[in-house]
Order: C-alpha cells, then structure tokens, then sequence
C-alpha cells in the first residue's frame, strides 16, 4: 500500500516515503496518507486515507495515529490546490493494481466522485 500510495503521489510531483517505524505515506510538509490492517479471525483487512483536499484544521484538537512530533498535510497543501479527485482514485488504483499484480474493472454502480 504504501509504495503504491508514493507511486501515485510521484505523478503529481509529490515527493512522498516512509518514514522507520511508523506507518503510512509522509512528505518533508508531514504525514500524507495513513494506512491500516488488522487481521481477525485468520481475516485480514487492510485500507488506506489519502489526504487529497482534507481540512487539516480538523486534526487540531486530536493527535493523528498517535504520533505527537508530526504534522499532517494534504495534496492540496503540498500542491498549491488540489487534485481532481477521479484523477487521483484511477492513479492509485492503477498503480496498487500494477503492485499486486491485478486488473482492475470498473463497475459503474459503485464509482463515486
């Protein structure tokens, strides 16, 4: 997930890594995408959240994943404005599907915008 998330972020001109011991996508502004996985009952299950035009005055009052010493930042800030968010879902889609090796359909009944 996360190289998938760096990939596609490097098509916007966002420089984004991983950060030792921490989880999810950052950027030198802050942490860009957080990232969890769980496995219950021998299920695992796994998502993402990419900041793309996120109120980031909505992390004020909490403490995002726990981490005290880190800012948290969007496309739109990195950017300057952000992305057209269909742009963004076919660039992840494509390249999470290019890492693990699957062909992606679409099915018009369950895109959102």
């Amino acid at each position: 997930l996360e190289s998938a998330l760096i990939e596609a972020l490097a098509e916007f001109a966002v420089t984004a890594h991983t950060e030792d011991g921490l989880t999810g996508v950052w950027t030198d502004e802050g942490k860009i995408a957080a990232i969890g996985v769980k496995i219950s009952r021998g299920v695992s299950m796994h998502g993402f959240a990419l900041n793309v035009d996120t109120d980031l005055e909505a992390y004020a009052p909490i403490v995002p994943c726990g981490i005290f010493d880190r800012a948290v930042t969007s496309m739109a800030e990195v950017l300057g404005e952000a992305p057209r968010m269909d742009v963004v879902r076919e660039a992840i889609a494509r390249t999470l599907g290019e890492r693990l090796g699957a062909v992606w359909t679409e099915n018009p009944a369950t895109v959102r915008l």
